[in-house]
């Protein structure tokens, strides 16, 4: 049950020579000191009041007919209050008269009160209605029995062309545009006008300032569906309240019964220096003497919380699969496509005019979504690397419900591990009683004892952490020359355990695969057959190389590092993880991958689209692909192997590195997370 909010009092000072015109808020009580306002030599007063005006005194006297006097001892205190709204200004009336020792009246006070109901609604139950007064509006708490109410990044673009963020713009764009915003309704009831010189004002802190605008209908019955016919004159259908320009506006009391609808934009993410928490006011405003500015009488407050970025793991049903044409990746991308319509999903080819030669969609962007009780999208997080493919996230995929976000480093601050290879989200995981039911984002960093490696840069660490949602894990990737974690893990959905497995790459298991080669007889197969002999190694003559043997188990021991820290942190035991054969070189004092990196692979489903490893055949078959269709198909998942060797696998890159996939909202709603 709702916790009822604390009642409103409003200290009220009487005036023994002037009558006057008090508002009076329905559910708030105004508090009179009595003794504050009674003229000199007073001993006793009475009160009297209208039909429809309520008062008690604290302490309670002995005698309470009308117009009885009560003794001023014991510092008496007026509480007064009404019930139902005025029908015109003024209408009601209370009066305090004084009393000297002998009954005599030294002074009488006036009060001509003028009720009104008034409330600022939000959807602070997050049921997508926007409830009168909910007790809980003005704060925030998580979980499925928590409230306050939701706003969202308007982070996408209205306008096709000539496009920028709606938030870049102060002005509503389109009536589309005003389902990204949060419905905030202003509910009055009272007389046709208030007395003269009170006012209604809207107010925002300048800290919030940079975080929200706010905007409002002309129309007593505006929504979301209103207005359809009236395009290009959204600007003055919806005039600016809020914004930094402006912390404090005067809004409208219509008078009667009425209702005014404002929608709140949201304009940025929650950050290192920004909670998501943002409060916006209404305040009754009383005149006090000409010259001087009014003064607030009752403030109603309501609170937003920003939506957060959430990232989408392999195990969510894809929707959409993007990779990139360039002059030579003709086989890839055939191979791409082939899988794509295998899954009957949609395939995004971005072209030379806007990739100019760059083939790493994965590292480019990140897919992710932002969601709230009455609306979500997608949003594309752009990576500082900046490579030349920065273009297209913005030109591409920003437009109407598909927003952006970037987070920009200095020039001199960006390293490999900013590209977004290096940065992937685990399926729903539970550790340790507590639950990630939208998994936990994983980066890679350099290893706490080399202080001097790369890392992510800090605004990106800190944008990803202040989401909450997806708490991060760290791991140590510094050691790979790229220094990606996709070059040594991934997950692919299972239908047992968790529901999901994690693969790690594995030397130990790759020469454990070898070795078996070796005693059965296949020492003289060929790593590499099919491609220039200038590849060709046999197994026997790879089992032989002593330095390649020294450098696997070093990678061995980077990679066991990250599985004990993955195990910790995800809750898994060794059975919720499959070890990949795979072995890695040197190359200027970092791994990469001595033939494609198997686990660095495009999952879709229940198809799996991975690097052709050629790897030694045994029968006319490879046998890293046998292992690997042994390991994947106890899953139900199908190997479909995709040769990236001349245009990804060269350049230190595999099949995820070159695509990237938009994938389905988690059904599990972010606000009822237990936090």
């Amino acid at each position: 049950m709702a916790k009822p909010r604390q009642e409103y009092q409003r200290t009220l000072r009487l005036d023994t020579e002037n009558a006057q015109s008090v508002v009076h808020v329905i559910s708030t009580k105004l508090r009179v000191n009595l003794n504050r306002a009674a003229p000199p030599r007073s001993k006793f007063f009475s009160v009297k009041c209208s039909s429809n005006v309520r008062y008690n005194i604290s302490p309670s006297p002995l005698e309470t007919a009308p117009l009885a006097l009560i003794s001023l001892n014991g510092d008496p205190v007026l509480l007064i209050t009404m019930e139902e709204a005025s029908v015109f200004e003024n209408d009601s009336k209370l009066s305090v008269q004084y009393y000297a020792e002998k009954k005599e009246v030294l002074g009488r006070a006036v009060l001509h009160l003028t009720a009104i109901e008034l409330s600022l609604d939000v959807d602070a139950d997050r049921d997508g209605k926007v409830e009168k007064n909910n007790p809980n509006k003005g704060s925030w708490k998580w979980g499925p029995k928590g409230h306050g109410a939701i706003l969202l990044t308007n982070c996408d673009a209205e306008r096709k062309y000539g496009k920028k963020p709606d938030i870049e713009h102060d002005f509503v764009n389109k009536i589309s545009d005003l389902k990204d915003m949060s419905l905030m309704v202003l509910r009055t009831k009272g007389p046709a006008k208030l007395p003269e010189g009170y006012k209604l004002t809207m107010h925002i802190s300048q800290g919030d300032a940079w975080s929200v605008r706010v905007f409002r209908s002309k129309s007593s019955e505006a929504s979301y569906h209103t207005f359809r016919s009236l395009f290009g004159f959204f600007e003055k259908r919806y005039p600016l309240v809020l914004s930094s320009e402006e912390l404090s506006k005067e809004v409208p009391y219509l008078g009667g019964t009425a209702s005014m609808d404002f929608f709140v934009e949201g304009l940025r993410f929650p950050d290192k220096d920004f909670d998501g928490l943002i409060t916006i006011n209404l305040s009754v405003l009383e005149p006090v003497a000409s010259g001087f500015p009014e003064t607030p009488i009752f403030t109603d407050r309501v609170v937003f919380k920003m939506a957060p970025w959430i990232m989408t793991p392999n195990t969510q049903k894809p929707i959409e699969v993007f990779v990139c044409s360039t002059k030579d990746n003709y086989q890839f991308l055939k191979g791409i496509r082939n899988l794509v319509q295998k899954c009957e999903l949609k395939l995004k080819v971005c072209y030379e005019y806007m990739n100019r030669g760059d083939r790493w969609m994965q590292d480019e962007l990140e897919f992710g979504y932002i969601d709230s009780p009455h609306h979500g999208f997608p949003v594309v997080l752009d990576s500082p690397r900046d490579g030349r493919l920065k273009d297209f996230p913005y030109e591409e995929l920003l437009g109407p419900d598909f927003g952006y976000v970037t987070r920009m480093a200095h020039d001199d601050m960006v390293s490999s591990l900013d590209s977004f290879g290096n940065l992937e989200v685990s399926p729903p995981v539970t550790v340790d009683g507590t639950n990630y039911p939208l998994g936990r984002i994983l980066i890679g960093v350099a290893f706490p004892t080399t202080p001097q490696g790369r890392n992510m840069t800090q605004v990106v660490q800190d944008f990803l952490w202040a989401q909450k949602v997806q708490n991060p894990v760290a791991l140590y990737s510094d050691w790979l020359l790229v220094g990606h974690i996709d070059e040594f893990m991934s997950f692919v959905p299972a239908p047992d355990r968790k529901g999901f497995r994690l693969l790690l790459a594995s030397p130990d298991a790759g020469y454990k695969l070898f070795r078996g080669l070796h005693n059965g007889g296949h020492g003289e197969a060929k790593m590499f057959d099919g491609l220039d002999e200038k590849y060709h190694i046999t197994v026997d003559e790879l089992l032989k190389d002593e330095n390649l043997e020294n450098q696997n188990n070093y990678v061995q021991n980077c990679i066991d590092w990250n599985r004990d820290v993955l195990k910790r942190e995800l809750g898994l035991e060794d059975d919720d993880i499959i070890d990949l054969p795979i072995l890695f070189t040197e190359e200027r004092g970092r791994a990469v991958a001595f033939y494609p990196d198997l686990v660095n692979m495009i999952v879709l489903g229940k198809n799996l689209g991975i690097p052709k490893p050629f790897g030694p055949k045994v029968n006319g078959r490879c046998a890293l692909e046998t292992e690997m269709c042994s390991l994947m198909e106890g899953l139900g998942l199908t190997c479909n192997f995709i040769d990236d060797f001349a245009s990804y696998h060269k350049l230190l890159g595999e099949v995820h590195c070159g695509s990237n996939v938009r994938r389905e909202p988690f059904d599990f709603k972010w606000w009822n997370l237990e936090m």
